[in-house]
């Protein structure tokens, strides 16, 4: 088997076709979330069932375990100043590393009740964060803590870090996962991993105002397994993970290709010096390869935000 199929030419202008996937490091029961920390010169993910977090130093290719107990992190992302955003299913909350050390809540509640288990978050170039809140983190103790829903639904919701407001964004997905913006932030893409629905990427244009979206339309389905993490390069193509590997849709939502992986994909992000290096999640595994694409920059709207964009 080859490292990567093309189904559409455009898909050589993304991929090296002498570069390789190399497994940096194994022994995992289900790793997620990873996001380079370009401070840091390394890459953080999670390992759900194993309530910890992991840690990849760029500069040496050391691994370590960067927090445990963890929370049972799963999805991570940047804020404007560079500061991790993770999301937690044993606190049940969107948290945020200061630069003392502690984590500390953005949000953990809505309409007075405890969030499901809160699974992938992005933050938007105006500070506002958006989060996918499935209910795996508590349907058992395995990712988790298993209790019942209080909100008895699974949405995704935007916090307002300024006035402390958190509005439901997208209520029509049965399990709403992955998420992230195009690089106009102009349309919000989401994942559903139902068992119930068809394995579907959504896309949901966002109103002027920056804070709601319209009623939403499939991007992209998927034959083999579930859409779950992904991220956007520069040129507004998407990069996903999948059943088969991590597959590559053009803006259009033509398939251009796939980078075959021997384990189920989870997420992915671009790291690197040069941003360049995609980092991929494998059900025990953490990848890379070199690529040809690198990751959208949130655009700048206000002075507070910084140069790091929210999902890489």
């Amino acid at each position: 088997m080859t490292d990567y199929d093309t189904f559409d030419g455009r898909f050589r202008s993304l991929v090296i076709g002498t570069a390789a996937v190399e497994r940096l490091w194994t022994g995992g029961r289900w790793t997620e979330g990873p996001i380079h920390v370009p401070a840091a010169k390394a890459v953080i993910w999670s390992d759900i069932p194993e309530d910890r977090i992991m840690r990849y130093d760029e500069t040496s290719g050391a691994v370590s375990v960067f927090e445990h107990p963890c929370g049972y992190h799963n999805g991570h992302t940047l804020d404007a100043c560079g500061r991790i955003v993770a999301c937690e299913h044993g606190g049940r909350r969107i948290s945020r590393l200061g630069f003392d050390g502690h984590w500390e809540t953005i949000v953990d509640r809505f309409d007075g009740k405890r969030l499901n288990s809160p699974n992938d978050v992005v933050v938007k170039s105006d500070g506002s964060i958006w989060f996918s809140d499935p209910s795996y983190g508590i349907d058992s103790d395995y990712e988790g803590r298993a209790a019942k829903s209080e909100i008895g639904a699974c949405n995704v919701y935007r916090h307002d870090p300024h006035t402390g407001e958190t509005t439901t964004v997208v209520t029509s997905l049965d399990r709403p996962n992955g998420l992230a913006f195009s690089p106009d932030e102009r349309t919000l893409f989401v994942s559903n991993t139902s068992l119930s629905d068809t394995p579907a990427i959504h896309a949901f244009d966002i109103a002027e105002d920056g804070r709601m979206v319209d009623g939403g339309r499939i991007f992209a389905v998927s034959d083999a397994g579930f859409f779950d993490g992904f991220r956007l390069d520069r040129m507004g193509n998407i990069w996903t993970s999948s059943g088969d590997g991590v597959r590559v849709y053009a803006a259009d939502g033509t398939l251009l290709g796939r980078i075959n992986i021997p384990e189920t994909v989870s997420n992915l992000c671009f790291g690197g010096r040069k941003r360049n290096r995609l980092y991929i999640t494998a059900t025990s595994s953490l990848y890379a390869v070199y690529v040809y694409a690198t990751p959208a920059d949130r655009p700048v709207t206000s002075p507070e935000s910084a140069a790091h964009p929210g999902n890489r």
